[in-house]
């Protein structure tokens, strides 16, 4: 067995740098902790060790928004009670709610996709 600290990054090609670092930051108030280049950034949740990277697509050779096998990512919310106002705010931000519901008929959730089509899971 390896051992790790976990997992490090999630790496997203995005259509538009600008518009997918503020949807990020906007929503769940990440921050830009590096950049790489001028169309690729590294964003983490403050007080946490995820790290997620936006790379802008210049040779639309990758298929942006398509999990390639990946379903979703998830972000876990403080206060399961905040999940409707999550879902507004991602909305709002330009994203777009695909489901809600209840994993087992007990735990709320929410699928959204982000500006590129990317699906998040949220969840308490």
């Amino acid at each position: 067995m390896i051992k790790t600290n976990g997992l490090s990054h999630l790496h997203l090609m995005v259509r538009d740098l600008k518009k997918s670092v503020n949807f990020y930051q906007k929503v769940f108030g990440m921050v830009v902790k590096f950049r790489v280049g001028p169309k690729m950034l590294c964003l983490s949740t403050p007080g946490c060790k995820d790290l997620l990277t936006l790379h802008q697509e210049k040779n639309k050779k990758y298929q942006l928004g398509k999990s390639g096998g990946i379903l979703h990512f998830g972000f876990d919310l403080k206060k399961a009670k905040d999940l409707d106002k999550a879902i507004e705010a991602i909305k709002k931000a330009g994203g777009k709610l695909l489901e809600q519901g209840k994993h087992g008929g007990h735990v709320p959730y929410a699928y959204l996709a982000d500006p590129d089509g990317y699906v998040i899971e949220l969840g308490a």
